[in-house]
């Protein structure tokens, strides 16, 4: 099996050593000559993992119709900001009964859509039966030293789905399909902002109680928001839920946390982020939740106070302090 993977980031890079690992043909697009040289002729992502050796059979090319022409899988691993424009360069090229395998995380800032909208929207509707969304608890660091991993596949074609499944699963990767692509995005997504938020607590030196907390309520307030945009509440109690937003809240690995961490530390975001050689889509997806939330009428409290302090300047204990201060009977929150 050929196989185009689009975005060269570390969980792209995991997925497609996965997926070489097993045998298939894998060529990544990348927009950097270094990088594509690197994993060609040494066999290293030289940006993201560059301790760790990749199969022979994953490949690179800087061309994007080289990576998708032709192709019997295409896995989608792109920052979310950058999703749309690479649609609208490979939409010619899209073999029209290849599986897309979308693995990217976030809310569209401006839109407001969710990457299953982006690919609705963007693509002829013959491609629609193609789409799935691979989702759940997998640093990309430990994907690629094979360690026990499960997550979720959400497509709403059984049939795409169960063929996903079968080009995923692997000795060390185990995948369980959901029809609900609602779900699994938004759990993908807002588990960032929440981490974000836990990185917070653990920056200003609070305990585990605290981050406990924070991921507890974050659940709560992800699941309000799932349920308004039509998902199933059982979803958020599955991989790309809970097993997701608590391997993002409290793993060391976590960009996302990491950034919060800092920030509580009294770094500036500005700072954080250009220190960063990866993208920590929870910063861009906290304004892109916020707004949704506003326009939605659900009460979101700790994405609303993480949105004031990246976009408003807050103090992270001013942040703290009004969480801890809320008035849930007015709210009629339990």
């Amino acid at each position: 099996m050929k196989i185009g993977l689009i975005g060269s980031g570390s969980f792209g890079t995991a997925l497609g050593s996965l997926l070489a690992d097993k045998g298939y043909d894998v060529l990544m697009w990348t927009r950097s000559s270094e990088q594509a040289e690197g994993i060609n002729s040494l066999h290293k992502n030289v940006k993201h993992l560059s301790d760790l050796i990749l199969p022979d059979k994953l490949r690179a090319s800087t061309s994007l119709e080289e990576v998708v022409r032709g192709k019997e899988l295409i896995l989608s691993a792109p920052p979310s900001h950058v999703l749309t424009e690479i649609i609208h360069k490979i939409k010619d090229y899209l073999p029209p009964s290849a599986p897309i395998v979308s693995a990217t995380k976030g809310i569209e800032n401006g839109t407001l859509r969710m990457v299953s909208e982006i690919f609705e929207s963007e693509l002829s509707g013959r491609l629609h039966k193609n789409l799935s969304y691979l989702s759940g608890p997998s640093f990309a660091k430990e994907i690629i030293g094979r360690v026990p991993t499960v997550v979720s596949i959400a497509s709403k074609n059984e049939g795409t789905a169960k063929t996903v499944q079968e080009i995923f699963s692997f000795t060390y990767f185990r995948t369980y399909w959901t029809p609900d692509v609602i779900g699994v995005e938004l759990g993908g997504s807002l588990k960032n902002v929440i981490a974000i938020a836990a990185g917070v607590v653990d920056g200003l030196g609070q305990g585990q109680n605290s981050r406990a907390a924070v991921i507890t309520r974050g659940l709560n307030e992800i699941t309000r928001l799932g349920v308004k945009k039509g998902a199933d509440p059982m979803t958020f109690l599955g991989p790309s839920g809970i097993g997701d937003l608590v391997l993002t809240c409290c793993g060391d690995l976590s960009r996302n946390r990491t950034v919060g961490i800092k920030l509580g530390q009294g770094k500036k975001l500005s700072e954080i982020l250009s220190e960063m050689d990866e993208v920590a889509e929870g910063v861009k997806t906290t304004k892109s939740a916020y707004d949704l939330s506003k326009k939605l009428g659900v009460s979101m409290p700790i994405t609303e106070e993480i949105y004031k302090m990246l976009y408003e300047d807050k103090s992270p204990k001013e942040v703290l302090r009004d969480l801890m201060g809320r008035d849930l009977k007015r709210e009629g929150i339990h």
